[in-house]
């Protein structure tokens, strides 16, 4: 692997500007993260990554988007279909779980196919967050259920049929965002539960998920585990609930740096995470000087962190080439449509 920075960074438009150039050849950022303001035609998102690439000088350079389906899907038609949410998913299971389990599966199949070709190969799915009642709908109808069980097994089958596709699942947001009454987007949530409350309801789907290669921390503080910070800038969380308690194993990357439950400025912020334990910091909204004072602050990934970035892409080089066959895709899509009539 060619060195790079333990950083995944997002650009401004739907190619690179010279500023971005020279900042992509300088600090090599692990990865690149990609949202709406990036997606143009299906061939400029090619060029685009191929382009991302090419300037960080690794061909297996991961590039993420948060395709769910529902609210979250940053490609929509006419380059992908609109794919239902993963309480629609749920719905279906609880009505049957065989189509359920097949469904997410499938629709996480369809996703990779729709993705691969683009240039894509890490999804940031799926969502394994188990709402409370009441909590912020920043959650919402993107969780599969409001029980464990549910999301457990539903995540499972949709995280499998992205690596079935050749893209990589990232679980999130560990160890759990239901519980939170703000958007971490804009606020701090803090939890107050118990760890008993934490241990029955929060922790079972990513401790159920914890071989996966790539899981991405919650901005929230959990009061009965660290009254002062939130998980992604918590060493006891990532110690001994992520690390130890979960048995989380893979590459730890952080939400993203640029969120305001964070505080600081972004050189102390993404000194934080690394000082908690992430592996990777995450800053997603393409502003120039705030990816300069994170890329200052981040080390090369190197020692654990690289071995687990390694594992992770290793994961990739097995998937199942009948994805790139239109006929096989087709009949996913047919199949998937069967269980839900009124997607397009």
């Amino acid at each position: 692997m060619t060195e790079s920075k333990a950083m995944i960074t997002g650009c401004a438009g739907t190619s690179f500007t010279d500023e971005e150039i020279e900042f992509l050849e300088r600090e090599r950022p692990w990865g690149l993260i990609l949202f709406a303001r990036n997606i143009g035609s299906p061939a400029e998102i090619r060029a685009l990554t191929a382009h991302f690439r090419a300037l960080v000088g690794r061909d297996d350079a991961p590039v993420f988007i948060d395709q769910e389906g529902g609210r979250v899907q940053r490609i929509r038609e006419p380059i992908t279909r609109s794919y239902p949410s993963g309480a629609a998913i749920g719905d279906l299971y609880r009505g049957d779980r065989g189509a359920g389990r097949r469904a997410a599966r499938t629709m996480s199949r369809l996703h990779a196919a729709d993705l691969l070709p683009l240039g894509i190969n890490a999804d940031c799915l799926p969502v394994l967050d188990v709402p409370v009642e009441g909590a912020h709908d920043v959650i919402g109808d993107r969780a599969y259920g409001k029980d464990p069980e549910t999301v457990s097994i539903l995540g499972r089958e949709a995280a499998e049929g992205l690596m079935e596709g050749g893209v990589l699942p990232v679980i999130k947001h560990i160890p759990g965002h239901g519980r939170a009454f703000a958007d971490s987007h804009k606020d701090l949530p803090i939890v107050d539960a118990s760890l008993e409350e934490l241990r029955a309801h929060d922790f079972p789907p990513f401790k159920a998920l914890a071989d996966m290669p790539m899981a991405m921390t919650a901005h929230v503080v959990y009061s009965a585990i660290d009254p002062e910070q939130p998980a992604t800038t918590s060493p006891r969380v990532v110690a001994e609930i992520i690390r130890g308690e979960i048995g989380f194993g893979g590459l730890l990357m952080s939400d993203d740096v640029s969120m305001h439950a964070l505080s600081g400025d972004f050189a102390a912020r993404t000194e934080s995470i690394f000082g908690a334990g992430c592996d990777v910091v995450l800053h997603c909204n393409g502003v120039m000087a705030e990816m300069l004072a994170v890329a200052a602050a981040t080390p090369v990934l190197e020692g654990r962190a690289e071995e687990r970035a390694r594992a992770a892409l290793a994961m990739l080089a097995q998937h199942d080439n009948r994805l790139g066959d239109a006929v096989h895709v087709a009949a996913l899509r047919d199949e998937l449509d069967g269980y839900f009539k009124t997607t397009a």
